[in-house]
Order: structure tokens, then sequence, then C-alpha cells
């Protein structure tokens, strides 16, 4: 039997007045009583129905009375001090049940995922950081909570902090690192970013490059709104220039390919695995760098297995593993 047999309920006597009930609001009006409602039918006994939910028959009685009364239906047929189901109680009470089940299974879900020790994270974070970056933090953290539970999303930056706004997400990795009055974001660690050029291009004899020399260039990059997009045109502005693209794209890796192909050149952070057919340059000016940050929604309070993966996040400021 679900717990709500156990649980003390107060009934509230207020009557539904008919604007409320023309309006839509039955689930505010009947919410209270359904339990109650439930346990009546479930034992056929108002006494019973009553002790079983900590409170007193007469208040039980005058709850289903009035319940009977707003629907405007009778739900139950009285024999003495036992009651049975009508027709119309039968179908009221196979919703009613269905209802408070789905109840039940919300509650559970968001006590389990609050679980200090089984509880989920909603991680989110760059698509250049899945391959190792975020694998090698979640090994690191579930060596002291084995059996937290994670929902990794991958994502662009912006679309991220909307999710973090809808709720959709705990925390992100993201860069930029966000400066909004709704969010809280600290910075994590940096990761360079290098010019990357195809391994037959004049410049792939070059371990070092100032952005400025690739001015003439055609640049694929990635499509506005992503953060790396905004880095890459405020280097090439502080550069002196106004970057020529030939390929926009959603992912990092396609563009090295892009450029692996000879179809142009990128300012790219570093591959997990080194890619055949391009040569990486090092950008000596500007200073080429993208800041990796961790950002959550403020004013809002964390369950306790996300308010630890923000502790261990935060430890690990300057030792994420970023492929400098």
């Amino acid at each position: 039997m679900s717990r709500r047999g156990n649980r003390s309920v107060t009934e509230n006597f207020d009557v539904p007045t008919t604007e409320e009930l023309e309006t839509g609001s039955w689930a505010v009006t009947l919410t209270p009583r359904l339990a109650q409602f439930a346990a009546v039918a479930r034992y056929e006994h108002v006494t019973r129905a009553a002790h079983s939910l900590g409170m007193p028959q007469s208040t039980l009685s005058r709850a289903m009375a009035r319940l009977e009364d707003d629907l405007g239906v009778a739900l139950f047929a009285r024999h003495g001090r036992t009651v049975s189901l009508t027709a119309a109680g039968r179908a009221f009470h196979a919703s009613v049940e269905r209802a408070l089940a789905e109840v039940d299974r919300a509650a559970e879900s968001v006590r389990a995922d609050a679980d200090p020790a089984t509880g989920k994270v909603a991680f989110g974070f760059l698509h250049t950081m899945g391959s190792e970056t975020v694998p090698e933090l979640i090994r690191a953290f579930r060596a002291d909570h084995p059996r937290v539970r994670f929902q990794l999303i991958q994502n662009y930056g912006e679309a991220m902090l909307e999710r973090l706004r809808h709720g959709d997400l705990d925390l992100c990795l993201t860069s930029p690192v966000p400066d909004a009055p709704d969010l809280v974001a600290r910075r994590l660690d940096e990761q360079k970013l290098r010019l990357v050029v195809p391994d037959d291009h004049p410049l792939a004899v070059r371990k070092r490059i100032r952005l400025a020399e690739a001015a003439a260039e055609q640049f694929v990059t990635l499509e506005p709104g992503y953060g790396l997009r905004r880095i890459t045109d405020a280097l090439c502005a502080e550069a002196g220039f106004a970057p020529k693209i030939a390929f926009e794209g959603e992912d990092p890796e396609t563009l090295r390919g892009l450029v692996a192909a000879g179809l142009g050149v990128g300012l790219l952070p570093p591959p997990a695995v080194p890619r055949p057919g391009v040569v990486e340059l090092t950008v000596t000016a500007p200073r080429a760098v993208r800041e990796i940050g961790v950002a959550w929604l403020g004013g809002h309070p964390d369950t306790p297995p996300v308010a630890a993966f923000k502790r261990f996040l935060l430890s690990r400021r300057g030792q994420l593993l970023l492929h400098r």
C-alpha cells in the first residue's frame, strides 16, 4: 500500500466560488481531498479510512460530503457504517488512483535525484570537452562518490546557459565565462587556441605565427552565437582584420577536417587526438586563449550531489585536462 495511508491530512473547508469552478480550477479545489477519497474507497468504511489518515472521522465525513457537493454527483452509497462506490464513484476512483500514483512517482523521483549518495547531476559542457576532459572529471569525482548519477548534455555555450535558466541543467562548463546577473560563474582554467593550417600550406613550415600574418587567409569557423566564434572574431579584430569566412560549422573537429581538405585555416583548441593533414601553429600575438568556467543559476539551492560536484569542480581550478 502507498505511504499515503500514513499521512496526516488537514482539511481545507473553504467553499470554492462559482468563478473558481468555472475557470478550470478543479485541481486546486479537489486535490486536498483526493487522498481522502481514495482511502474511503479503499476501505469502504469512513472510520477505518479516517484512522489510516490520522484524522477525525467527522472531519473525513464532512470532507467527502463537500467533495460530492463540489462535483454535483454522488460518489458513495451509504450502508450504515460502511459505504460503497456508485458508478460515478468507481469511474472517479480509477482516475484518482492514477493521479495519486503519478504524484508518488514524481515525489520519489525528485527525492532520488537529491539523494546525497545516489542522486543526479545534470551537467552540460562544450563539445570539445566531451572526449576526454569531462570523462576524466567524472572519473575523479566518482572515486569518492561512486553512485552519483550524471545526465550529460553537450551543446554550445549560449544554448547551455538557456538550459540553465530553464532548469534543465544544474551546472555547465562553458566558454567564454558568462557575465550575467542571473548566473553565477567561476573561471576554472584557460586553453590555448592554435592557428590550424593544411599540412601543404606555405605556413605549415612555421611553428609560431602572429595572427595578423593570416589576415589574407580564408577561415573556417563555428557559426555565430558560439563562444569560440566570438573569441575568434575578437582576436582577429585585435590583430587588425576581420576574418574572411569560407565555411561555418557546429563542431571544431569538422572544421579541422575542412582545414585538412585545404578549404581554409582555423583558430581552434587543441584536439584530443592529433589530426593528420593539418599543422597547428602557436599564436604569439595577440594572446590566443579561451577561458573555461563553470556556471550555475544564481539563487537556486543545490541538491547534495550537485553541491558536491560543484565543490569538486571549483577545487580543480587550473587543473582541467584541456590538451594545452
